[in-house]
């Protein structure tokens, strides 16, 4: 063979294997946040479900809290495995709820499913946004972690499900900054279970939750950046005390706040 064939076929094959070099941001770890980067273009599936590649080759997915098994994602033609590394969760308990908020009465149930449905809508929204890849930041200053993602709760004596977020202790007023460029997809101000709420969407899935607020500052449909005023701490729904409770996700998926502030 031509040695300049040669050449051009080495070249070529090169070129075609960096095409398909997949990087990763984040751990495999459970309850983690991973961003991807490839090719612009690219087709990719994270299992068997194709997921939205932006215009520079940037894509986001999330691992289950409780995820077991590996994890495949599908670049183009090539398959990559990835071990999922398992994580040990805290116990909390915590007393002195108000009982209709632990087990809420039959009367309540209506409100409680409408507000669920309010929350997974706007959590289902598949923008074209990218502020995804964007470094988050600490939504309050000087506060303390008093919940973590993962935890099984305990309320009042009661076995209830695991904590889904990350909890900053704080008094009553103080300002809740955006961890990130977004737009405001939901705004209310009396939940039965998280009080005064907001979500944020910041595009491929990925949103974020505020809790348990004292006053919100922003309305459905605005776009907010990065370390903008939003709201301040309170201790609305189901709450013992004023603080912040804040939620990543990937559509349905709950995922580790910390997996993108990175607090030690």
């Amino acid at each position: 063979m031509d040695s300049k064939i040669i050449i051009y076929f080495i070249i070529g094959l090169i070129v075609s294997l960096k095409s398909y070099a997949v990087e990763f941001e984040g751990k495999f770890i459970q309850g983690h946040y991973i961003i991807g980067k490839t090719s612009p273009g690219t087709k990719i599936l994270i299992d068997k479900r194709e997921v939205k590649v932006s215009k520079d080759g940037y894509f986001a997915f999330g691992i289950e809290k409780d995820r077991k098994f590996d994890i495949v994602i599908t670049e183009g033609k090539n398959k990559i495995i990835k071990k999922i590394q398992k994580r040990k969760y805290k116990i909390q308990k915590i007393d002195g709820l108000p009982e209709k908020k632990v087990t809420p009465p039959e009367e309540f149930y209506e409100r409680i499913k409408k507000e669920n449905q309010l929350i997974a809508k706007a959590r289902a929204i598949d923008s074209d946004l990218i502020f995804f890849k964007d470094k988050f930041i600490v939504p309050v200053e000087n506060a303390i972690i008093t919940g973590v993602y993962g935890s099984q709760r305990i309320l009042n004596g009661i076995p209830k499900w695991p904590h889904y977020g990350l909890d900053f202790a704080q008094k009553k007023g103080t300002p809740i900054k955006a961890m990130n460029n977004g737009i405001v997809t939901l705004a209310e101000e009396d939940l039965f279970y998280t009080g005064a709420t907001l979500i944020f969407d910041h595009g491929h899935g990925i949103s974020t939750l505020y809790m348990h607020l004292d006053k919100i500052f922003v309305n459905v449909g605005d776009h907010v950046k990065k370390g903008d005023v939003i709201g301040t701490v309170g201790s609305s729904g189901r709450a013992t005390g004023p603080h912040l409770d804040i939620r990543l996700n990937w559509y349905g998926t709950r995922l580790d706040p910390n997996s993108v502030l990175n607090i030690k």
